[in-house]
């Protein structure tokens, strides 16, 4: 058994030690007596409110797919751990700010954007086509820049610019002020690997 198959159930005995009552009511989620769906980057998950397991489809569950290790942390971080009167500050930060909090690999010099932006260069309408596949919302601010629900009440936005003669590719994203009182930091790179990771996997 992986390390990863190890933590996830894990953090579902841990999911199920929690009252789903007042997550359902904080981010009015839609229940009923197995489930609690929650939409998370242009999909709709479920867990299951008996073993913790979480899922998505895309055929309203007649089919189903587990969720990865960065998914299911996620989920499970938002659903257990976010603050109880948490809300959004509706003040953008980049992303790369909290590094200089927390410190970590979110740092705005480090490899995780670079690489990112390297791998959208030159593909610029596939990452808008992309964006918009996931209802992101058009924004000014870079070559594609787009406003994502990251979740339906956390939104982020992704800035890009193509390379030129100067500069290389460059990604940015920016999130709320408030996004900590959500997830936890280590969380954020789960949530953005993810959130990078279908973008890529709908360009192709």
């Amino acid at each position: 058994m992986s390390n990863y198959k190890i933590m996830k159930d894990k953090m579902a005995a841990v999911f199920l030690q929690y009252d789903q009552e007042p997550m359902i009511r904080k981010f009015a989620l839609l229940h009923d007596k197995d489930y609690l769906y929650i939409p998370f980057v242009g999909r709709t998950y479920r867990v299951h409110r008996l073993t913790g397991a979480v899922s998505w489809s895309a055929d309203s569950f007649q089919t189903e797919e587990k969720a990865d290790y960065n998914e299911v942390m996620t989920i499970y971080d938002v659903l257990c751990y976010s603050r109880e009167n948490c809300h959004l500050a509706h003040e953008w930060i980049n992303i790369g700010s909290l590094s200089s909090i927390k410190g970590g690999t979110l740092a705005k010099e480090g490899n995780f954007f670079q690489h990112a932006g390297e791998y959208f260069d030159g593909k610029g309408d596939a990452l808008a086509y992309a964006c918009e596949m996931l209802q992101g919302r058009k924004i000014k601010g870079g070559d594609v820049a787009y406003e994502l629900d990251m979740f339906s009440f956390l939104p982020i936005s992704l800035h890009f610019w193509e390379s030129d003669e100067e500069f290389p590719a460059s990604l940015q994203i920016l999130t709320d002020k408030n996004i900590l009182d959500y997830i936890h930091y280590e969380t954020v790179m789960f949530a953005i690997t993810h959130v990078i990771s279908r973008l890529k996997a709908i360009c192709g």
